[in-house]
């Protein structure tokens, strides 16, 4: 079935698409969905995580596996013959960035997966020739540490400035759908498609037995959502700022955006206190509301610099942004995890060595360092040793008590010692150097 031919038939089919899109940023498609056959099919479960948490009907992809051929012609003839019904999302609460809060997350069915998956392989051929360089969030080829890096240079070069850290309330689940039709109009009229999206849109939520139905928002977990909600904040924020904004204000500016996580960086003090007083206005015009503690304006300059009790700190993906002494004694911007990300890596080791004390001490090493290498691969950025260093001695800490706790017997250190010397967990290492 997966021929290379035959796949290099969908990826052709995606570039034109997108070659149609660069060529006229204002045609509004109305023939999109006759692209979704069995070979597009194939190639979105090929695209789609196969080890995530069934949804309601508990199919794992082992098992759909076992006649994928047959079940994917099911599924494209429920959608063409327009018989396609969106099963119901099973909602979870998974810990918040502070760890002490949850957040809802919504966990589709694997064919929901799936054919969600091959609506978004059109959606993206598409809106990846309209979303700007500021986005940086679920987009292809892009990355959290691409848009650090842009926030770290642009303010490099201006010597600091003023910025402002924009939290939206609850933005996954306040997203309004009259004005998310709207968007997606200007682009995409295919009816097919928009049948299927509003499906998604009004699908119910499965939560402790009880099934409920929303009116606003798009469930986080959904393989749809994040295209959805950077075309929401595209139109919302992007591109207002960009094309309405930026061309009014005396100095320099720029907007760095990763989903719904946002900084202003402004040279100027009276365009960063303008745009902060429109900021609420514009969002509210789109059912949206700014956080009124976490969305603040912090002029970030070196400390020399500073009146006394200006903070000068600001929070983005996990790094605090500060000013510290270069070794030749200037002041540079620099960055490391943030306190809340800190905490919350760290009661995740501790949960899970509890979980899984009485596991074999390789299988338990193994497990750690796979976990310790990931928080690495992702905070192990220039700079940032030190929090790194600490997050592993931590680590170590945390371990050790509760192998101890394996029995009654106490474990001394010296017996320690010997287990962290034959199942040593990996230092921090320079994992990333892109930031100077």
């Amino acid at each position: 079935m997966t021929s290379t031919q035959e796949l290099e038939s969908v990826s052709t089919k995606i570039q034109r698409i997108a070659e149609l899109a660069k060529r006229h940023p204002d045609r509004s498609f109305v023939s999109l969905s006759h692209h979704i056959d069995l070979h597009w099919l194939w190639e979105a479960y090929e695209r789609i995580r196969k080890d995530g948490a069934p949804g309601i009907d508990g199919v794992t992809a082992e098992a759909y596996e076992q006649d994928l051929l047959s079940h994917l012609q099911r599924l494209l003839e429920a959608v063409k013959s327009g018989s396609y019904k969106a099963p119901p999302v099973r909602r979870v609460w998974i810990a918040k960035a502070d760890g002490n809060k949850t957040r809802p997350i919504g966990i589709p069915t694997l064919e929901d997966k799936i054919l969600q998956r091959a609506v978004v392989m059109i959606l993206e051929a598409i809106y990846e020739q309209d979303f700007l360089e500021v986005s940086y969030g679920f987009r292809p080829n892009r990355s959290a540490h691409q848009a650090l890096d842009t926030v770290w240079t642009g303010l490099s070069r201006m010597g600091g400035g003023w910025v402002l850290e924009i939290d939206i309330k609850s933005y996954f689940d306040r997203m309004d759908h009259s004005h998310l039709r709207r968007f997606l109009e200007r682009r995409v009229r295919d009816g097919v498609l928009r049948w299927l999206i509003d499906k998604w849109l009004k699908a119910g939520v499965l939560e402790d037995g009880q099934l409920s139905y929303r009116e606003e928002g798009t469930p986080q977990g959904g393989v749809v959502s994040p295209i959805l909600a950077n075309l929401y904040l595209h139109h919302v924020l992007d591109t207002w700022f960009e094309g309405e904004v930026k061309p009014r204000l005396v100095g320099a500016s720029s907007l760095v955006r990763y989903a719904d996580d946002a900084v202003l960086m402004f040279a100027n003090e009276a365009d960063a206190r303008k745009v902060l007083a429109v900021l609420p206005k514009r969002f509210a015009r789109f059912g949206l509301e700014l956080h009124p503690t976490k969305t603040r304006l912090v002029h970030f300059i070196p400390p020399t610099n500073r009146k006394e009790g200006e903070q000068g700190t600001f929070d983005l993906l996990g790094f605090t942004h500060y000013w510290g002494k270069s070794r030749r004694g200037l002041w540079v911007i620099k960055r490391k995890t943030a306190g809340d990300r800190l905490s919350r890596s760290l009661k995740r080791i501790k949960h899970w060595c509890r979980r899984h004390r009485h596991d074999r001490l390789k299988e338990q090493h193994e497990a750690l360092s796979r976990k310790l290498k990931g928080h690495y691969a992702y905070y192990g950025i220039v700079g940032n040793r030190p929090a790194l260093f600490r997050f592993r001695e931590e680590a170590v800490r945390i371990w050790v008590k509760w192998l101890g706790r394996r029995s009654q017997r106490p474990l001394t250190w010296a017996t320690a010692a010997k287990i962290l010397h034959a199942h040593p967990l990996p230092d921090p290492r320079p994992w990333r150097a892109s930031i100077a």
